[in-house]
């Protein structure tokens, strides 16, 4: 029998799967770092993450390669373009010099140590206000929080990924007049209205898997701001892979009609 987590239960176990000093030193979940010795950096937790993207008191710089980043990154967060070796220049380019502006670097989560060596590099070369996210974004996700996609992230996976939902914020006057091929339909006014519907099994073709929380969901609409308000609803219900495109929907249907 396929046995299905809720995201509390997949949360707790990946945090319990990082260190045994994890939970001992934090309050919640949402307050733990990996507490590591000897760090040049220091750490921040999921918890000063949320509150950095709305006070904007630091640069939140995703350093995973540009189709990782493409795929789905923090909401906010700057990419690095190029190679590895080079990232220590484009950052200085990035804050334009400033090596005192206060940086938060991620990557792909707890056993990651390019996010480290990058911050200790930084260091060496002159930046004085490095932290790092080291739980990354494996864990902003199994936190359920809503990534934000790329156009060419959309296109890559829309090609690749056979398992990937898509979901049309849009009326549905709007979305019987054409989306993209494959969507659903799922409107702000309509969600929490839907998802009960869909654990009592009431609807025979649900927008939404019930059988994979795990599953990719790709949310768009006219543009970013219903997508992104859907996308937060889902932040608090079982789904955890969840990303929203903060461009015009006839920009996404240009390109995916064009592959």
């Amino acid at each position: 029998m396929r046995r299905i987590f809720n995201i509390s239960a997949i949360a707790a176990l990946a945090l319990v799967l990082l260190t045994p000093d994890v939970v001992a030193q934090s309050g919640s979940i949402f307050q733990a770092t990996l507490a590591e010795p000897n760090q040049r950096t220091e750490e921040v937790s999921t918890e000063q993450v949320s509150r950095i993207l709305v006070d904007s008191s630091a640069l939140i710089v995703d350093t995973r390669s540009h189709p990782e980043c493409a795929s789905g990154h923090i909401p906010g967060a700057r990419f690095l373009m190029g190679p590895t070796p080079a990232h220590v220049a484009a950052i200085e380019k990035l804050v334009n010099g400033d090596k005192t502006k206060s940086l938060v670097l991620y990557r792909n989560g707890p056993n990651c140590g390019t996010c480290r060596r990058l911050s200790d590099q930084l260091v060496t070369a002159g930046f004085s206000n490095v932290r790092r996210y080291q739980l990354g974004i494996p864990i902003c996700r199994a936190l359920g929080g809503p990534t934000e996609i790329e156009l060419e992230g959309i296109v890559r996976i829309f090609k690749l990924d056979q398992t990937a939902v898509f979901i049309d914020a849009r009326s549905a006057e709007e979305f019987t007049k054409g989306s993209i091929p494959g969507a659903h339909n799922l409107t702000l006014e309509s969600v929490d209205a839907t998802i009960p519907k869909l654990a009592s099994g009431e609807i025979q073709d649900p927008p939404l898997p019930v059988d994979d929380f795990n599953t990719r969901i790709v949310l768009f609409g006219c543009d970013y701001i219903r997508a992104r308000a859907i996308a937060d609803i889902f932040s608090k219900r079982p789904w955890h892979n969840v990303s929203y495109f903060p461009g015009p929907f006839e920009a996404l249907a240009t390109a995916v009609r064009s592959k």
